[in-house]
């Protein structure tokens, strides 16, 4: 538990400003809770109690628990984007080189705090409604990706379904090798999977292609 006083940490401090400082605080120790001792261990009790705050000032922010996590979730997924944007930006602007950064920075987004992993991928699958919002992630960023690569390739005209079906088959599949490897169910090293899933996600969007021009012709 928190030894400073709520009253204390935010005097001086414009309501906006307290009030904006007290949800960070909840979203940082709802992300601690869930990475670390999970749904039985995450409350609005515990979260209020590990910040010495009055369980009224949770609820200036969230209406709920669930509310919470799922905003918790949001901002993991904000800072993965932009993970992406960056990796992507920086490399070479062809296929492999494209899609071994998005590999690349998706690994090391995990790895470098391999709590993001667990509250991305494990807890969402025990909470209705942050496994609703991991769904419709999933979709927001198979949009995202699939306008991102046909902008890069300054691509226009119509968009075979097949983008989409592939587009979803590499999140959906990255986050399962990703969870399968962590848990050590996948024997090989950082480089030889970045690699490996590189090659294989190469292999898929070239087929994907080959599948939407017979489709054209």
């Amino acid at each position: 538990m928190a030894t400073t006083s709520a009253p204390r940490r935010f005097s001086g401090l414009a309501p906006d400003e307290r009030r904006a400082r007290r949800r960070e605080l909840l979203l940082d120790t709802a992300f601690d809770l869930l990475a670390s001792e999970g749904w039985s261990g995450t409350s609005v009790r515990a979260i209020c109690a590990a910040n010495d705050l009055n369980p009224r000032y949770f609820y200036e922010s969230f209406d709920n628990l669930d509310a919470l996590v799922v905003a918790v979730y949001d901002r993991l997924l904000d800072e993965l984007r932009d993970h992406l944007v960056h990796a992507l930006d920086e490399a070479p602007p062809d296929l492999p080189s494209q899609i071994g950064a998005a590999v690349e920075a998706v690994v090391s987004f995990v790895l470098d705090d391999r709590r993001r992993a667990r509250v991305l991928y494990v807890e969402p699958l025990g909470n209705e409604a942050v496994n609703r919002r991991r769904v419709s992630a999933g979709y927001e960023l198979m949009t995202f990706l699939l306008q991102d690569a046909r902008a890069r390739r300054r691509a226009g005209g119509h968009l075979d379904p097949i983008g989409a079906t592939t587009a979803a088959a590499l999140i959906g599949g990255l986050s399962e090798i990703l969870t399968a490897w962590l848990d050590g169910h996948i024997p090989t090293d950082r480089d030889a999977l970045v690699g490996d899933v590189t090659a294989l996600f190469v292999a898929l969007v070239e087929t994907a292609g080959h599948i939407a021009a017979a489709r054209r012709s």
